[in-house]
This record gives C-alpha cells, sequence and structure tokens, in this order.
C-alpha cells in the first residue's frame, strides 16, 4: 500500500549527497496495485524494486514483525547499508516495523526523521526529529535504519520522460518464501467497526437562543 511516508522515502532516497548511492532498490509487500506503486517509486529515483507478492486479505496482512525479518533478509541478501521506511503504514498504523529491524540487524536508528543528512563519504548521517517543545538531533553511522515523518521533504513529482523510463527499469516479483520468511501470524482481527456517526448541528439565531440550547444540552 502506498502511503505518503513511503513516498517522501522514495523521494529522499534519491537525494543523499556527499555520499555516492550506488543503487537504490524500492520494496513494498502487497497485491496486485503494488507494482503501480513501485513503478511510481522508480520514476522518482529508485533503479529497480521488489514487489513481494502478499495476498489480500481482511486481516490488514502479514504482521510488522514478519515484515521485519523479510526486509532483514533483503538487507544481507542486497548488502544494503540504508533503510529509509515510513513511520508507519496507513492500513495498520502500528508503527513498529522500523524498530523491529533495526532490532534484527543489530543497527542504529532514528525515527520520525524531518530531516536527514550524509554528513561525509564515511557514512556518518545526522537525524533531526521533533520532539515536545523543539527537535533532537541524532548521529550515526550505517550501516542504519531510519523512518520517516511527513516533514522530511516534498515529494518530487515524476516527470513524464522519467514515467516512461520506469517502465522499463526492472521490477521482481517475490514471496516471503524467496526470503525464507513465512507468514506466521499471532494476532487475530477480531473485529472492524467504523465510529458512530456525528451528530448534526444546529443553528440560533442569537444569544438567548444560544443560552436556551446550552440550557436544553444541561451545559448551563
Amino acid at each position: 500500500m502506498s502511503s505518503p511516508s513511503k513516498k517522501l522515502c522514495a523521494s529522499a532516497s534519491a537525494r543523499t549527497p556527499p555520499m555516492k548511492v550506488e543503487n537504490i532498490l524500492a520494496l513494498s509487500a502487497g497485491g496486485p496495485k503494488t507494482p503501480d506503486v513501485l513503478r511510481t517509486a522508480m520514476a522518482m529515483g529508485a533503479d529497480r524494486a521488489f514487489h513481494i507478492d502478499v495476498p489480500e486479505s481482511s486481516d490488514g496482512g502479514p504482521e510488522p514483525l514478519t515484515i521485519a525479518k523479510l526486509l532483514r533478509s533483503v538487507v544481507e541478501k542486497e548488502n544494503i547499508n540504508l533503510v529509509l521506511l515510513g513511520k508507519q503504514a496507513i492500513d495498520g498504523d502500528q508503527g513498529q516495523t522500523g524498530q523491529m529491524l533495526a532490532g534484527l540487524l543489530g543497527w542504529p536508528q532514528a525515527n520520525q526523521a524531518s530531516k536527514v543528512e550524509i554528513k561525509d563519504a564515511n557514512g556518518t548521517v545526522e537525524v533531526t526529529h521533533e520532539v515536545d517543545g523543539g527537535v533532537e538531533t541524532l548521529r550515526a553511522k550505517l550501516p542504519m535504519v531510519i523512518t520517516t515523518d511527513l516533514r522530511l521533504n516534498e515529494p518530487r513529482y515524476a516527470s513524464l520522460p522519467n514515467i516512461m523510463k520506469a517502465k522499463k527499469k526492472p521490477l521482481e516479483k517475490k514471496t516471503l518464501a524467496d526470503f525464507g520468511v513465512e507468514d506466521s501470524r499471532r494476532l487475530k482481527t477480531v473485529s472492524v467497526t467504523e465510529p458512530p456517526p456525528r451528530k448534526g448541528g444546529g443553528k440560533v439565531e442569537d444569544v438567548d437562543g444560544l443560552v436556551s440550547k446550552l440550557k436544553e444540552m444541561g451545559a448551563l
């Protein structure tokens, strides 16, 4: 599934001077709509993409730990040293995958980044994120896992020439099993319900009408 945070990742990954970027791999796990999302990522700067084919289901798909294990396997096989993820998916809204991945890899992590700078060719990374009452700046060395906040940057719009080029870039369809990962689910979705509809508001003609209405509601 696409999300604003994932678009930021695609855009930010293509903007990491002064360190030379050898290759940018976009990855997403999902159903038949996922290739379109990955083509967009390649039009925004990614060099290639993996579509991890996961059947669509009503229970929200694989758990964050499963995706974290998948990403660990991809990182190890592809020799990746910087992973950018959205801070949370817009379907499950759990915000756990990045932290789990960093734990599995034993890498430093920074979460909800609003600014990312590669400081030198040795892989020093400086990450800024917002905290209560201000901002916090962290510094670490690659390899590293970073989750992004919506304030990180403005996603670049894919130009028509780049969209056409993206159609020729390699997009490989794979499964969890290709990376030695099993979709074992320990959580079961019991129910999903919409919030109750809000009651419609009303208009009052004057202050007296407002006071009368508040008394009627028991607010006065």
